[in-house]
């Protein structure tokens, strides 16, 4: 379903959303670009929320957000994996370093204070919120943040050194100019290529029948002159003669679709501002589908866009009246039916209408039922229906079109056998999931249900899935495979002789040698009883390195939203773990590792399961003897720097240096204002404290801002961004703030805020390796290293 990433040095990741995965194959090739983000195939139709990248540990897919499908609901985002912030501008940096400042910054506290449900809360902070928000102009304010930025690079100055060498390694397991393995679509070959030193990729074709390469996009050119840039979807129409894609220029997530005549090579005077979604096309490639963010950063609407026709003209399809909800399209994989599904992160609701015929009636698969989740695609008249409404690990069920709301189970829900997703294809269907936490990949047959062919690959801990596989008629499947010691390899799967070859393998043309590295999967019990797994790698000779058992430890987790944290390849990370680090992913509740329950059991009343299982897995580390009490170092973006905001409230002593990326820290201020984007829709994810005193209570008793205290802290960097939408930016800065005021100690406290940017920080390639360097620089000289 996704990509290995060329060019890069980010790990693989298969293509799933938390909990309706099954995609489309060309409703739109779309890779919303997350910069160094480990999950490149988040649907922008999807809901958003407040996911981020790890640096290192989760998987990606075999080719660099390219021919990614779209999913079919839009009910819950993958947990992505976006760069963190990146490096000031130069001009940014001449200003700030012109006096270098001999104290940290100190924020004003001014009186701010609000009751409910009979609970008065206190916010001195609170003015670091511009009140023309989105546009963030208020002198104070940005002139505190600059203040931050001016302290961050102060501090890190002396280290400037171990940032070059960090960022040299990094950038040296990169194969610069490098391809992605085409793939046929059609009449033609696509790939995409990376030149030596480009920050940006280019898409390139060519006929299958032969003759000459044709470049088709150029992102290089889209991105000259510009601070800012990132391509969002991408969608070739069916005759293959015209392009549509959209680019983002600002990081405010709002994206200006192009459409570009590929016979011609110039673009069309069709352009759509405004847009977050994939692209759709329909009616004979005359018209594309998409949707608009409101005022409110949503998509309530799907649209249809006639070619030559000016866009205030463009029909509105559906209207979402539910402001939790979000709205998206698809293609059947037959490419006969448009699929308009709305939903939330737990309930989801699905139309389907003629491709050919986009303004038909639509057919409504089943009406919405809270906590019923469900995701369609059709096949000769029979509809596929893959749903959690018998088991909370989803089963396959069939209905005939003419009764799309009757469905038969096909293939059971099953307390063993997570079912993530489905993909239809003309002789056959391909069933994902999980057994025991660990990927599974099963051929079935439409002739003989109880034919099942599981795709065998060479190590017993992988992880793996289906990459880009366009077309519906097909004999082999192009796959994704590695391991947290196997580099990312693209496989073809000859369904007929059941057979694996091998087509690309990661290339790191510094060096790597898999022999010198261990990985292990660990059971770690928590408080509760509740066995925690745990996936480690290091290299064998790390005693030697540390002279002596144990050492440092990197302790990476995120637990939430119903996104696993696969076990995945990462260069990344092989600058810790080179100097001595073990590296671990806590696969905590909150995530999916294994299975549905093990979500819900991390979300709403049981949200505080999360904390503890990340700090019992520490603590069992340490017990075991792989580092010990200070020795660990911890980083997790967006909802996992939720987790990290948690975790050094409770207990701050056991951790020997933090990474924050843009962290959810203000989680009871932001689910109280529903004018914000994305907090009607996250209520199913955390509760709705305006409505409910209990959840009030609940987020108030662990939301990390408002259970800051005098006591001491690990040191601690923290990253934010100015224009972004999904963690705003005075949650990281208010969290700093309040931190400066009220800790015991003298450790590091940095705050750095992307002046330009949004959640994925700067776009290009390097850019974000540059970022992990700076990371990874005041993670060893915090540790000591």
């Amino acid at each position: 379903m996704c990509s290995s990433e060329i060019g890069t040095t980010k790990p693989s990741s298969s293509c799933r959303a938390s909990s309706l995965r099954k995609a489309s194959r060309r409703a739109s090739w779309v890779f919303i670009s997350i910069g160094s983000g480990l999950h490149p195939d988040l649907p922008s139709h999807l809901p958003a929320h407040r996911y981020h990248r790890q640096s290192a540990p989760a998987k990606r897919g075999l080719r660099e957000r390219v021919f990614v499908k779209t999913l079919h609901i839009a009910i819950a985002a993958v947990l992505f994996a976006l760069p963190v912030g990146a490096p000031l501008r130069a001009e940014e940096q001449t200003e700030l370093s012109k006096q270098a400042p001999s104290a940290p910054p100190v924020a004003e506290k001014r009186e701010h204070s609000f009751t409910h449900h009979g609970v008065t809360l206190s916010d001195p902070y609170n003015w670091l919120r511009d009140q023309s928000y989105p546009t963030v102009d208020d002198k104070q304010v940005l002139d505190h943040l600059k203040a931050e930025n001016a302290w961050f690079q102060a501090r890190m100055a002396p280290h400037k050194d171990t940032v070059e060498t960090l960022f040299r390694e990094m950038r040296g397991r990169i194969k610069e100019a490098d391809k992605s393995t085409p793939q046929k679509d059609g009449q033609w070959l696509y790939w995409v290529e990376y030149e030596e030193g480009a920050e940006y990729k280019k898409w390139w074709r060519k006929p299958v029948a032969g003759g000459p390469d044709e470049l088709i996009l150029d992102e290089t050119v889209l991105a000259k002159g510009k601070k800012y840039f990132r391509l969002g979807a991408l969608s070739i129409s069916q005759n293959g003669q015209m392009l549509a894609y959209s680019t983002d220029t600002n990081g405010s997530e709002r994206y200006t679709v192009k459409i570009k005549n590929l016979k011609t090579g110039k673009l069309r005077r069709d352009t759509i501002p405004g847009t977050l979604s994939s692209l759709v096309w329909v009616a004979g490639d005359k018209g594309l589908v998409y949707s608009l963010a409101n005022e409110n950063w949503r998509t309530d609407n799907a649209r249809l866009h006639w070619l030559g026709k000016p866009v205030s003209s463009d029909v509105e399809l559906y209207r979402e009246p539910d402001e939790g909800f979000g709205v998206g399209a698809s293609l059947s994989s037959n490419e006969k039916w448009l699929i308009i599904g709305t939903g939330d992160h737990e309930t989801s609701e699905v139309r389907m209408v003629p491709a050919d015929d986009p303004l038909a009636k639509p057919l409504l698969v089943r009406e919405r039922q809270k906590g019923l989740e469900y995701a369609v695609d059709e096949r000769d008249g029979t509809l596929y229906v893959y749903t959690n409404d018998t088991h909370e690990n989803f089963r396959l069920a069939t209905a005939p079109m003419s009764s799309p709301s009757e469905w038969t189970t096909l293939i059971e829900g099953s307390d063993q056998f997570y079912m993530t997703g489905f993909s239809l294809f003309r002789d056959f269907y391909v069933i994902e999931g999980r057994r025991n936490g660990l990927h599974q990949i099963e051929l079935r047959y439409y002739d003989d249900p109880a034919r099942i062919e599981p795709i065998k690959f060479p190590e017993a801990s992988y992880v793996a899935g289906l990459s880009d596989n366009p077309e519906w008629a097909v004999s082999k499947l192009r796959l994704s495979y590695e391991s947290m010691v196997s580099p990312a390899t693209t496989y073809d799967y000859d369904v007929a002789a059941r057979t694996l070859e091998v087509l690309k393998v990661q290339e790191i043309p510094s060096g790597y040698d898999a022999s010198q590295y261990v990985t292990e999967r660990l059971e770690i019990e928590a408080r509760d009883g509740t066995k925690v797994p745990v996936s480690i790698v290091m290299r064998k000779d790390r005693d030697a390195i540390n002279k002596g058992p144990g050492g440092p430890l990197h302790l990476y987790g995120y637990g939430a939203y119903g996104m696993a944290m696969d076990p995945g390849f990462s260069t990344v990370r092989l600058s810790l773990v080179d100097r001595g680090f073990a590296y671990a992913i806590a696969h905590i509740r909150g995530g999916d590792d294994l299975g549905r329950a093990w979500y819900k059991a991390g979300k709403l009343k049981q949200r505080t399961n999360t904390f503890n299982d990340f700090v019992d897995v520490a603590k069992g580390l340490s017990a075991l003897g792989y580092t010990e009490a200070g020795k660990v170092s911890i980083s997790g973006g967006s909802a996992g720097g939720e987790l990290m905001g948690a975790v050094i409230n409770s207990d701050p002593g056991l951790f020997g240096a933090v990474v924050a990326q843009v962290p959810f820290v203000d989680v009871l201020n932001t689910m109280l204002d529903a004018s914000l984007p994305l907090t009607p829709g996250e209520w199913p994810e955390w509760g709705n404290p305006i409505e409910d005193k209990e959840a009030f209570e609940l987020i108030r008793s662990y939301s990390p801002y408002d259970n800051v205290k005098a006591q001491a802290y690990p040191p601690m960097l923290v990253t934010a961004g100015l224009n972004d939408p999904r963690v705003t930016y005075w949650e990281p800065a208010k969290w700093v703030a309040k931190l400066r005021e009220l800790k015991t100690d003298d450790n590091e406290l940095l705050l750095k805020t992307n002046m330009g940017a949004g959640h994925g920080g700067k776009s290009g390639r390097f850019e974000g390796l540059r970022e992990d360097a700076e990371e990874y620089a005041f993670i060893l000289w915090q540790m000591g290293n």
